[in-house]
């Protein structure tokens, strides 16, 4: 099972991020609105065997982390250097770090990733020659109250995303 842990913004935000893609020239492949979201830790491919601990981690960290808001407010791209490969809307909020680093610490072998957590929501990969969108300025504020742990089925029209179970932030 290829799986990932996100917050998904409501429709309306995943929305007005959509309407930025229109200035998107060249080779991006723009990311679908519903499929929008925050990604809190990229497991990969995970046996079945380990879906309960999967679980039982995502419960511990959504625990530990009350409710909070997210803030969208420009954009950016991964490399910030060069070519980039992703470009992104930044993602603000108290939360998300936590959120990411109790994931971490729970399945450890499973989100060993090295690098610094960076909220951010994904809005189009690049797949040839494309030119860089200018900066776009966004003023969007919603509630985050739970995330999920998604499983992500790769198909030649692009992911396939099915959620497995939400989990309500709980911390005080």
């Amino acid at each position: 099972m290829r799986l990932f842990f996100g917050v998904f913004p409501p429709r309306q935000v995943q929305e007005a991020l959509a309407a930025a893609q229109s200035q998107l020239r060249g080779n991006w492949k723009p990311v679908r609105a519903e499929q929008m979201h925050v990604t809190l830790g990229f497991l990969g491919e995970v046996p079945r065997d380990r879906l309960d601990e999967v679980i039982a981690a995502g419960q511990s960290a959504a625990s530990a982390v009350a409710p909070f808001t997210a803030r969208i407010r420009g954009t950016g791209f991964f490399p910030n250097e060069g070519r980039p490969r992703v470009w992104f809307a930044r993602a603000e909020g108290d939360g998300f770090e936590p959120l990411a680093l109790g994931l971490r610490k729970e399945l450890p072998d499973l989100l060993a990733d090295e690098r610094a957590f960076k909220a951010h929501v994904t809005l189009a990969r690049r797949k040839g020659p494309a030119p860089r969108v200018g900066p776009v300025v966004f003023d969007l504020e919603f509630p985050v109250e739970e995330f999920a742990l998604v499983q992500s089925t790769l198909t030649p029209r692009g992911p396939v995303y099915k959620t497995i179970k939400e989990f309500p932030l709980k911390g005080a």
